[in-house]
C-alpha cells in the first residue's frame, strides 16, 4: 500500500526526488535504532523499546485511573468505557472460540488486542519519530518509534500467541482431538465405499503434514503482517515533509488509525480462530 501511495504522490508532482520535499523512504530504518547500552549487562536499548515501555505504562496507569481503583457496582464513566470494550471483545470472540473457551482465553485475547492497538496508534502521537539525536553519519536517531514497527516485538507477540495456542489445545482439547483434527479421516464410513474410505487415510495424513507446515509458518505470517503494515505507515508519515506537511498528512493519519485498529483485530481474531478450530471443534463433537 505504501509503495502505491508513494507512486501516486510522486506522479502528481507534489514532491520531487531531488528537492527537500522528497519522500525519503530510506529515512526510516527497517530495524529499530540502537540508542544506548545498559552497562554491566550489555543490554541494547532501542527507540522501539522505549516507546513500548512508555505505552505499556500508560495503558496500565490509564486503565487504573479510568476504573478509579476498585471496580464499583455503579460504574463511573471511565469504568463504563472499559467495561464496554471488555464486553465487546468478549462478544466478538465467543462465537469463534466457543462458550467453554471464552473465560480461559479472554485474558490472552483482550491483552493482545489492547496492547497491539495502543502500540499501533503510538506512531500517531506528536513527537514519535521526531525527537532524537544525530549519529556520526548525520542520521537522526529518534527516541520514539512505534513498537509494532519493530519486527522483534511483532515476532515476540507471535511467539506468545503460538505458545498460548499450544497450551490451550493440549489443556482443553487433548492429544486425541488434536491428532484427529490434523490427521483423522473425516469421511463418513457409511457414505463412502470401503476401499475409498481406507484410501482416504493416506490423503488426510498428507493433508495433516501440510497443515503442520502451515502452523509453523504462523509465526512468520502473524509477525510480518503486523510489522509490514505499521512500518509502512510510519515510513509514509515520516516521509511526508515540506510545505504540505501540515495539510497532506491529515487523511493519512485517519487511514493509519483505521489500519491500526484493523491490524489489532486481525491479530487477535486469527489467534482466536486458531484456538477455536480445535477447541471449539471438540466442543461441538462433545455436544453431539
Amino acid at each position: 500500500m505504501y509503495s502505491i501511495i508513494r507512486t501516486i504522490i510522486l506522479g502528481l508532482g507534489i514532491f520531487s526526488a531531488n528537492t527537500n520535499f522528497a519522500l525519503a523512504s530510506e529515512a526510516v530504518s527497517p530495524k529499530a535504532y540502537h540508542l544506548w547500552t545498559i552497562p554491566g549487562i550489555d543490554l541494547p536499548i532501542t527507540n522501539s523499546m522505549i516507546t513500548s515501555w512508555v505505552m505499556s505504562l500508560f495503558l496500565i496507569i490509564g486503565i487504573r485511573i479510568a476504573i478509579g481503583g476498585k471496580p464499583k457496582l455503579i460504574p463511573n464513566t471511565g469504568q463504563a468505557v472499559v467495561e464496554s470494550i471488555v464486553i465487546g471483545i468478549q462478544n466478538m470472540i465467543e462465537p469463534i472460540v466457543g462458550k467453554r473457551m471464552v473465560k480461559p482465553t479472554f485474558p490472552l485475547l483482550v491483552g493482545l488486542f489492547t496492547f497491539i492497538l495502543m502500540h499501533n496508534w503510538s506512531g500517531l502521537i506528536p513527537g514519535v519519530g521526531t525527537f532524537g539525536h544525530y549519529d556520526e553519519h548525520g542520521h537522526l536517531l529518534y527516541y520514539f518509534r512505534p513498537g509494532s514497527s519493530d519486527l522483534n516485538l511483532t515476532l515476540a507477540l507471535s511467539i506468545v500467541s503460538f505458545v498460548s495456542w499450544i497450551y490451550y489445545i493440549i489443556r482443553y482439547a487433548g492429544f486425541k482431538t488434536i491428532a484427529y483434527d490434523l490427521f483423522g479421516n473425516k469421511a463418513d464410513k457409511k457414505e463412502v465405499p470401503q476401499i475409498a474410505y481406507y484410501f482416504l487415510f493416506i490423503i488426510f495424513f498428507g493433508v495433516g503434514i501440510i497443515e503442520l507446515i502451515s502452523i509453523a509458518f504462523r509465526l512468520v505470517s502473524l509477525s510480518f503482517r503486523l510489522f509490514g503494515n505499521i512500518f509502512g505507515g510510519e515510513n509514509l508519515l515520516t516521509s511526508i515533509t515540506g510545505i504540505f506537511s501540515y495539510i497532506l498528512p491529515v487523511p493519512f493519519y485517519f487511514l493509519e488509525i483505521l489500519i491500526g485498529l484493523i491490524q489489532a483485530l486481525v491479530f487477535t481474531l486469527l489467534t482466536a480462530i486458531y484456538i477455536g478450530l480445535i477447541c471449539n471443534h471438540g466442543e461441538e463433537e462433545h455436544g453431539h
